[in-house]
């Protein structure tokens, strides 16, 4: 029995080790598909600037997840799942989570007006905020979707403890 599980452990060590496995074919032939994400710069600058007008300490950058699509002569092809927004923004207090459910109430009001054309994928994105006071960060990530079916009517507070990732 132990040499089984030595075997089966072994195996799917190796198989964890293979960087790109087959999965489609083109005129190139097949490629290998790996995880991937992609810069977006336009859409960064727009977010970045929107995030700013509410705190000009704040940063903000998108990013697009997905696979690419390796092929044998080097080049990849990118497909996107989804997009994903990054919020750092600077509070007093990171144990006032009326004030930070706020903040995340103000960022997805920028978010959820991103013209659709600009978004990549047909999943629902990430959206992760990091809140700094001093040295300390407390992080809060949710999709999309999470924060658009919570019940209307949610305090500030509601929403921050709502969207709290079990620990």
């Amino acid at each position: 029995m132990k040499r089984f599980v030595l075997s089966l452990c072994l195996l799917l060590l190796n198989a964890c080790s293979l960087p790109l496995t087959p999965i489609s074919s083109s005129s190139t032939g097949n490629c290998g598909s790996q995880w991937a994400t992609k810069d977006l710069p336009e859409l960064t600058r727009q977010l970045d600037a929107s995030i700013k007008s509410l705190d000009p300490n704040a940063k903000a950058w998108a990013t697009a997840y997905g696979e690419d699509c390796i092929y044998a002569d080097g080049h990849a092809d990118f497909s996107a799942l989804e997009t994903d927004f990054n919020v750092t923004l600077q509070v007093s207090d990171l144990s006032n989570e009326a004030d930070l459910g706020g903040w995340i109430v103000k960022v997805m009001q920028i978010v959820e007006n991103i013209p659709e054309e600009k978004i990549m994928g047909p999943q629902p994105g990430r959206v992760s905020i990091a809140f700094q006071a001093g040295s300390e960060q407390k992080f809060v990530n949710f999709y999309l979707n999470q924060y658009q079916i919570l019940p209307s009517g949610l305090s500030d507070t509601e929403i921050y403890e709502a969207l709290q990732t079990p620990q």
